[in-house]
């Protein structure tokens, strides 16, 4: 049986179907806060849009209509994404005054992120309307928002792109001329039936594929889009091509051009949509074919880790005017196979007369490029697998022979060595480059530290490696970098918090008082009674930790609580890195969503993030996964009752995802905890054979690792209470929902206390405004029934 209205809840052997519960009143008041809101900075640093989300939509909402088609879920009524993040507040500020330019956004739309022209004098969303999906533009000088006649496919495929003149876009629309949605045949027409023949195609337990001609039909119908070029202030549009399956249309940075994907039949029915063949062409603005640039097979035959062969990650060079850039791998895409060299990068220029050329090589596997404006310059970062090393390169494109230089060089795990992310810039063209002044560029980083983190903005000297620090987040506060508006970083956006001051957008001009863009109240005042702390301690084998405690308000020194710990594995090369700190106990305290840290609420103390290193090598890092993520926890017990604060008899486990997979085997393997909480995990590791996480090996492979590691083939070993909770529509890889009610069967079949919830219409995180309060109703009555009273 199943019941839309509310859920249902196996008991014994019934099912009894309750209604959704409510959170106690104190968090129900939380949870009606708005959101914090989001910035979205013009290219022309001289305006920001203000962003507020549409938190905890209605169940009802989630329950519209979803195809699952080749990993894509649609809403068939908007021919959009279903449960797609959308705002319904919008806002825009100049920078110079903070004042704001008023806004009239009409009520109840879902708007998308918006996207900037080039100039930063407008921008454009899509409103999910009942019916279809909007296009809209704003302008900055007029402050008018304006609905263009377009019924935008957002269904499949990047829909919109400003086009360098700042006035046109190109967009995926519904075609006018399409018919009804193909129905559904009463009867099949015939078996499904699929075939491989001898060659090895290993796959990740993908959700929501294909599954026979019918979905073929649909995924037809509603991914094709016909190209328009729309002028924004008439509304005028013109067809460009055909109407096809359009992954995107993208001008080059002279405008002249379109680099063009699409993708086409044969599908297949266990890999998604990305995977399926692809043609790469380049178009001029007529919508007539200039050059074809590759035609790309299924991709079907891609080794685990690995990448397909031939041209991959086709884009335009940002700093020419019609250049496009690949990669091809040198290895056949097989991460095992030894060469001196794992890809080569390309470039070919318009009018695609002469041979490619090849610019670059990677040592190991490209991760990434991002170009200067100067000398033809560019940022290549390659990333070495089997010892998780990242390197970042400055390289001369365009001098042959000229050698590559290391700029930056880490395990990708060792937090306190990033030097940063480097900070990009809109060029006229509509493409990104590298923000540099001179031979300086700027890099934004999250400042970790053995005392949490920092954030900073650095200026950092191509030439002379020299770096000078231009911001630092003071030790008292959490203040990061959210636009640079100057090439030197002098005026920049921050977002700064305090554990008493929540979040709010500042500008920031060297030593001038900063220019105030928000002013965000506290919506929950009783949380600044929180106590936080930053608590480091020694794993048995000395391995470094942390968590983060949380007290609950009022709370009297030297009572000791029951304590929640939540915690998320995470592989290690070394016990260096696996022991650094992370995060940091200077953020503004306010719990959203489903959030464990409602147990303080409760009366709980909570070890927030404690470490869960798992340490090794690489290939057979699992093989003593169990006896680390146990020696992990029994420390941080430990540790918190040596402080006073935790009772150890007293103590439940909690996690989602791989973290519901760890509460699972700690309490089939350990006995240091009353009870656990296990949201949206995969606990039988024979439904993802083909490796999981950061595990390589396939089941044949590792088999004893797969079964070991498997709560589910321990669950008569699971003896203390656990609440299982899944979303009915879960559709991360490897988390199916069959996932929890097999474990629940087992652990109820041999005896254990277990409690399965099936959250409807939900994914693999929560958003329904029921379905979060349903959920911390679960959780904080299962601890206190199973772990709040004391005992003997």
């Amino acid at each position: 049986m199943r019941l839309f209205s509310g859920l249902v809840l196996a008991t014994g052997l019934l099912a009894a179907a309750e209604g959704y519960k409510q959170a106690p009143e104190r968090i129900r008041r939380i949870l009606d806060a708005p959101a914090t809101p989001q910035i979205s900075v013009s290219p022309a640093g001289t305006h920001a849009l203000l962003l507020r989300a549409r938190r905890y939509p209605p169940v009802a909402e989630l329950a519209e209509p979803m195809l699952r088609l080749a990993g894509l879920r649609i809403n068939p009524r908007t021919n959009g994404p279903h449960k797609a993040t959308s705002f319904e507040q919008l806002e825009l500020n100049r920078l110079d005054t903070g004042a704001a330019v008023p806004l009239t956004v009409p009520a109840g739309m879902r708007l998308s992120a918006p996207g900037w022209s080039a100039d930063g004098q407008r921008f454009a969303f899509t409103n999910a309307a009942a019916s279809s999906t909007e296009l809209w533009v704003g302008s900055i000088a007029s402050g008018q928002l304006k609905k263009l006649p377009v019924s935008v496919n957002a269904a499949y495929g990047d829909a919109i792109h400003w086009h360098n003149d700042g006035i046109r876009l190109i967009v995926l629309a519904v075609p006018s001329t399409r018919d009804a949605a193909p129905p559904a045949g009463e009867a099949a027409a015939g078996p499904v039936i699929q075939e491989s023949r001898g060659q090895s195609g290993p796959v990740r337990t993908y959700q929501d594929m294909l599954k026979g001609p019918h979905d073929e039909a649909l995924l037809d119908y509603y991914g094709t889009s016909q190209p328009l070029l729309v002028n924004a202030d008439s509304g005028e549009t013109r067809a460009l091509g055909q109407p096809a399956l359009y992954e995107s249309l993208t001008p080059s940075p002279n405008g002249e051009h379109l680099l063009v994907r699409y993708q086409h039949r044969p599908y297949s029915y266990v890999l998604p949509s990305e995977s399926f063949p692809a043609e790469i062409e380049v178009w001029d603005l007529a919508g007539k074919l200039v050059k074809k640039i590759a035609s790309l097979p299924m991709r079907d035959r891609v080794p685990i880790d690995g990448v397909a062969t031939g041209p991959r990650l086709h884009a335009w060079r940002p700093t020419e005017p019609a250049t496009i850039t690949w990669v091809e791998a040198l290895d056949n895409g097989d991460p095992k196979v030894k060469v001196p060299h794992r890809d080569r990068l390309l470039a070919w220029r318009a009018p695609f007369a002469a041979a490619p050329r090849e610019y670059s090589k990677t040592g190991q596997r490209f991760m990434g490029a991002r170009w200067l404006e100067r000398d033809g310059a560019v940022l290549i970062t390659d990333y070495d697998r089997d010892r998780r090393w990242t390197r970042t390169q400055l390289k001369l494109a365009d001098a042959d022979g000229a050698p590559s230089r290391t700029l930056w060089a880490r395990n990708m795990r060792d937090r306190y060595a990033d030097p940063g992310t480097p900070v990009m810039r809109t060029l006229p063209g509509g493409h990104r480059v590298v923000r540099q002044a001179g031979d300086a560029i700027l890099l934004d980083g999250d400042g970790a530290s053995p005392q949490g983190n920092r954030p900073f903005l650095d200026r950092f000297n191509l030439r002379t490696s020299k770096t000078d620090r231009l911001f630092h987040c003071e030790p008292t506060a959490y203040e990061t970098t959210a636009a640079v508006l100057s090439d030197d970083g002098a005026r920049i956006v921050t977002r700064r918090e305090t554990p008493n001051d929540p979040p709010n957008f500042l500008v920031r001009a060297g030593t001038a008082t900063p220019l105030p863009l928000t002013r965000e109240q506290d919506p929950a005042p009783e949380l600044r009674k929180v106590k936080k702390e930053l608590v480091r301690y020694k794993r048995g084998d000395g391995v470094d930790l942390s968590f983060t405690l949380y007290l609950p308000p009022d709370y009297q020194p030297g009572t000791r609580l029951p304590t929640v710990m939540w915690a998320y594995p995470l592989e290690y090369n070394d016990a260096s890195t696996a022991g650094q700190v992370s995060g940091s106990r200077q953020r503004f305290t306010t719990p959203a969503g489903a959030s464990h840290l409602f147990y303080l609420l409760a009366g709980y103390a909570v070890l927030d993030d404690a470490s869960m290193p798992v340490v090794g090598t690489p290939e057979t890092v699992n093989d003593n996964y169990l006896e680390q993520i146990a020696m992990s926890a029994k420390a941080a017990i430990q540790k918190a009752a040596e402080m006073g604060v935790t009772d150890p008899k007293r103590v439940g486990v909690g996690g989602h995802s791989y973290g519901a997979f760890m509460t699972a085997n700690l309490l089939a393997h350990s006995d240091l905890f009353r009870a656990g909480v296990a949201r949206s995990g995969a606990y039988n590791r024979t439904l993802t054979p083909f490796g999981f996480q950061a595990e390589r090996r396939t089941l044949w492979e590792a088999p004893e690792t797969y079964l070991r590691m498997s709560p589910f083939m321990n669950a008569n070993k699971i003896n203390e209470p656990i609440l299982l909770i899944h979303g009915e529509a879960d559709n991360n890889a490897g988390t199916f929902p069959i996932q929890s009610d097999r474990l629940y069967q087992a652990i109820r079949g041999n005896g254990g206390t277990v409690r399965l919830v099936m959250l409807p219409h939900e994914s693999h995180g929560y958003a329904g405004r029921e379905s979060i309060e349903h959920t911390l109703a679960e959780m904080i009555e299962w601890f206190d029934r199973h772990v709040k009273p004391e005992r003997e």
